[in-house]
């Protein structure tokens, strides 16, 4: 689906062999660009290569990235720009969480709390530190997190009822997080060159239960809850040419979920 041109655009997807992730791989190259997978699971990151790599030959490649480590994230960005020469954009993408992510409120526990905010709020600082300071010494570059309409508006709690799902507490503290360390880096990094934007989807169908999806679904305007696909031009317009002159925003995708 080409939509908004990436042309030879080197951009690297974290968690880039996810739900989203390959949406968003697939995305870049077929508008243009070269997309650099960046997953902790490598094996799955190759497959995905090897899969998307027919329909777009040599503009999807593989890495291996653990977003906790700052050796892994250095190693990556020194690889690819010995590769390509520079790195235009990295999308702040990967999801890590652990074994317990995803009980409610009364069942999280301290140690599942402070576990959970290190690894997807503190992985998300260290690629924004270690991209943005790249960026910085070879003259410019384009950081995209992703967060969530979470980060800006209270659960509705209803639309789990009867279902074994909750809004995580973790969620809501590190996509709300996100946004203002989105603002932070723009601000900090103004006037050289870098832009920090900040992608905030609704829901994302991933097999969710027929009682939660008609609850959620009552919320929206038209479709209901999305599909990774549909938050693709949102991607795509953040990272291209289009929108040069945004900074420090965050735009949300949700089918009228939010209002």
């Amino acid at each position: 689906m080409k939509l908004l041109s990436l042309k030879e655009k080197v951009v690297v997807v974290t968690g880039g062999a996810g739900l989203i992730g390959q949406c968003f791989v697939r995305g870049i190259a077929e508008n243009g660009g070269i997309a650099v997978a960046a997953d902790i699971d490598f094996d799955a990151a190759e497959r995905l290569t090897r899969e998307l790599g027919r329909d777009c030959p040599g503009r999807i490649e593989a890495a291996r990235l653990d977003i906790t480590s700052k050796d892994s994230i250095c190693a990556l960005i020194s690889d690819t720009q010995k590769r390509h020469g520079r790195i235009d954009a990295v999308v702040n993408n990967a999801y890590p969480r652990n074994k317990n992510y995803g009980r409610k409120l009364e069942d999280v526990t301290y140690a599942d709390f402070c576990e959970n905010v290190d690894m997807h709020l503190g992985g998300y600082f260290l690629v924004a530190q270690q991209f943005c300071l790249a960026f910085k010494a070879q003259g410019g570059g384009n950081l995209v997190n992703m967060a969530s309409i979470y980060a800006t508006m209270t659960p509705r709690f209803e639309v789990y009822q009867g279902t074994p799902m909750t809004m995580p507490v973790e969620y809501a503290a590190i996509k709300s997080a996100i946004v203002q360390l989105t603002r932070y880096f723009a601000q900090y990094f103004k006037g050289t060159g870098i832009r920090v934007n900040c992608l905030s989807p609704g829901g994302i169908l991933a097999g969710q239960p027929t009682a939660f999806l008609d609850a959620y679904n009552g919320h929206c305007a038209s479709k209901g809850m999305l599909t990774p696909e549909d938050n693709l031009g949102a991607l795509l317009f953040l990272l291209s040419d289009e929108s040069k002159y945004m900074t420090g925003q965050n735009l949300l995708v949700d089918d009228g979920f939010s209002l």
